[in-house]
């Protein structure tokens, strides 16, 4: 994967909340949001029984403003050489790609129109329309105030506790993310919530299908990243390989339900999964990566 040095980095899509003293703190079961097995690994949030505590403090209460701060801005800009070395740079252009797909392919796949939207990046701790939350989370959306939220540093924790230390890693957990947001556009987050209360011992099987579905759309946008321009017509990639999607895969597959189990030492109990398995993880992944269609990944229908 080459990111084009060439392409614009449009921060305004980024609020940078770090360094805000965000509130939260202690891992576990911090600010009242329940974290189900696997420590909130990629999107733990939109899972059944959010508890909606705390006060959300929108971007204008981080001091980054709705660019993504002065510190982003002036540190991704083309006169800026050395931008794309910068982690904050690199992970503002994926998402400028994950939006600019969605923005043409959502209509025109599924007849909504696409609402863009933020991510948050911040330090250890941060407050959320869905709760106070920690960095034990991992990168989570939330559905309520519609952001998405990472600590840049889970891709260290990916690569050194989860084996992905694949660059492609990156993308596709925002990808993943983004995936949530299409499924509360779509209404899809909504009718999962409302089948949850009705038969609450069928919550963390739709979950798990609600995850499998975002890692499908996160494939369905890895097969269109390299078509994906800036504001100005300039590819945002000028390569990608099949290296790069292997990686993605190799990322799915490491933060599979039964493999976060076994790395705790205790029994994989299906029963408490909520993502999936290793294996669905990365099939649904390859799903969207093969077909390149967002209607393909009906695990809902289909069954996973």
């Amino acid at each position: 994967m080459t990111l084009n040095e060439n392409a614009d980095i449009d921060t305004s899509q980024v609020t940078d909340a770090r360094g805000s003293g965000g509130g939260g703190g202690g891992g576990g079961g911090f600010g009242g949001i329940p974290i189900p097995v696997g420590g909130g690994i990629v999107g733990t949030l939109i899972v059944i029984g959010l508890a909606l505590v705390g006060t959300f403090l929108g971007p204008q209460m981080f001091g980054g403003g709705d660019d993504g701060g002065p510190g982003v801005s002036e540190t991704c800009s083309t006169a800026n050489p050395d931008r794309l070395n910068n982690a904050e740079c690199r992970n503002a252009l994926y998402i400028n790609s994950i939006q600019a797909y969605w923005r043409e392919a959502l209509p025109q796949t599924f007849g909504k129109q696409y609402q863009q939207t933020d991510t948050v990046f911040f330090s250890q701790a941060v407050n959320t329309g869905c709760g106070a939350a920690d960095s034990g989370v991992g990168p989570f959306y939330c559905p309520p105030d519609q952001l998405v939220y990472i600590d840049l540093s889970f891709y260290d924790e990916l690569a050194t506790r989860f084996g992905a230390d694949g660059q492609f890693a990156q993308p596709y957990v925002l990808a993943h993310e983004y995936g949530h947001h299409l499924q509360n556009l779509l209404g899809t987050s909504a009718d999962v919530q409302r089948q949850s209360e009705r038969d609450p011992g069928a919550a963390n099987a739709l979950s798990v299908k609600l995850e499998l579905q975002a890692d499908c759309l996160a494939g369905v946008w890895a097969k269109h990243a390299i078509e994906t321009k800036d504001a100005k017509g300039t590819p945002i990639f000028t390569s990608l390989t099949q290296q790069d999607i292997d990686q993605a895969l190799e990322a799915a597959a490491a933060i599979g339900d039964d493999k976060i189990q076994e790395r705790s030492g205790g029994p994989v109990d299906e029963s408490k999964f909520t993502h999936g398995t290793a294996k669905q993880r990365s099939d649904w992944f390859n799903n969207g990566y093969s077909s390149g269609d967002g209607r393909q990944c009906d695990t809902f229908g289909k069954g996973v």
